[in-house]
């Protein structure tokens, strides 16, 4: 049976920030689901240990008072939300992150920030394979539609492939919606569904780093001629230690 016809588990957070590798956790959610249902959904609130940025607030609703009032830790959240996740790809779960970069890159930094295992020890695995299967459906949107105009947001890819999102920008309903846009691309387009697992990850590490290469040149031709995009997925580069 096909990847996306098995059970998938969609995985959301909300932040702080924009820069995965500073940002703190606010909320988070994984959300288990076969046959297009829910079968299983886990939340947290986090005390990020720093204010909340009032534009961060704004987009997801949690202010730093609610954090500090009703969040717990936010180095237990990354703990339990690391174990989660490992979890699954324990089992073979394939986890599905929309722009997995971000999220998965933002909750290693909190592991490695809180002297937590990171992901590929607590996997196991070396570093070359931190995590996985992962499946990002704004990844393989980009791939295989890659010169269809607009935006490619959650809320415009979910409106492409006729995925209802109610409530864009709470956890919950990003991982659920993740989960359903990446199904309904593996319906349209055969040859993603067509993959296994480990293949489709090992597709979409290729498919990023051409985007980024392609992202990076454009850049530059504009006008930024130190532009940087990193490469890597679903892992960005680290941030050295500090000294």
């Amino acid at each position: 049976m096909a990847w996306h016809a098995e059970m998938l588990v969609g995985f959301d957070l909300e932040t702080t920030g924009t820069e995965p590798l500073e940002a703190r956790i606010v909320t988070a959610s994984v959300v288990a689901v076969h046959g297009g249902r829910v079968v299983r959904r886990q939340d947290w609130l986090a005390d990020p240990g720093i204010r909340i940025p009032e534009q961060a607030s704004a987009i997801h609703g949690i202010s730093s008072e609610r954090a500090a009032a009703e969040g717990r830790p936010v180095r237990e959240v990354a703990d339990e939300i690391a174990e989660t996740l490992t979890g699954y790809w324990r089992e073979g779960v394939p986890v599905v992150a929309y722009n997995a970069s971000f999220d998965l890159t933002l909750l290693s930094a909190e592991l490695r920030r809180h002297g937590l295992p990171s992901l590929a020890e607590r996997l196991g695995t070396d570093g070359a394979s931190p995590t996985g299967p992962v499946v990002d459906p704004y990844t393989i949107d980009r791939a295989v539609d890659r010169y269809r105009r607009g935006k490619r947001t959650l809320e415009a890819v979910c409106a492409e492939y006729g995925v209802e999102l109610t409530a864009a920008h709470q956890a919950a309903a990003d991982a659920l919606a993740a989960v359903e846009v990446a199904v309904a691309i593996a319906g349209r387009h055969a040859s993603v569904a067509a993959l296994a697992p480990a293949e489709l990850h090992e597709r979409q590490i290729g498919w990023y780093r051409e985007w980024a290469e392609d992202f990076q040149a454009f850049l530059r031709r504009k006008g930024s001629a130190d532009a940087v995009v990193d490469p890597l997925w679903p892992l960005r580069t680290p941030a050295p230690v500090a000294s």
